[in-house]
């Protein structure tokens, strides 16, 4: 986390790094997952110096995750599929596409 950021901050960095984890991720691309949520909120909400145009014009990242946290009409991704089969130690799972993974899932 940047130097003098807010314990809101710190506390949504350490969630969203935590979830990830929980995903599969490995623990690099989970902190960098984090990192790079809580400082888009940061710049959306004018509490960094500098911010891109995409940060700031570009959908939040709540939204985005809302859409794929697997309520949508797709339901959940492959990859969380394919984390929660992992999980149950499934055989074959890396072979198999999303459809298969339901299946193998029950769902």
């Amino acid at each position: 986390m940047p130097r003098g950021s807010s314990p809101k901050r710190e506390r949504q960095y350490e969630h969203i790094k935590e979830s990830a984890e929980q995903r599969g991720e490995s623990e690099r691309r989970a902190k960098e997952i984090a990192a790079r949520t809580v400082n888009k909120e940061r710049a959306r909400s004018g509490e960094s110096r500098s911010a891109s145009r995409t940060s700031t014009e570009d959908m939040s990242s709540s939204r985005r995750g809302g859409l794929r946290s697997g309520s949508g009409a797709q339901g959940p991704t492959r990859d969380q599929l394919y984390a929660e089969a992992k999980k149950r130690n499934i055989e074959g799972r890396s072979q198999m596409n999303k459809e298969q993974l339901k299946n193998a899932l029950g769902r």
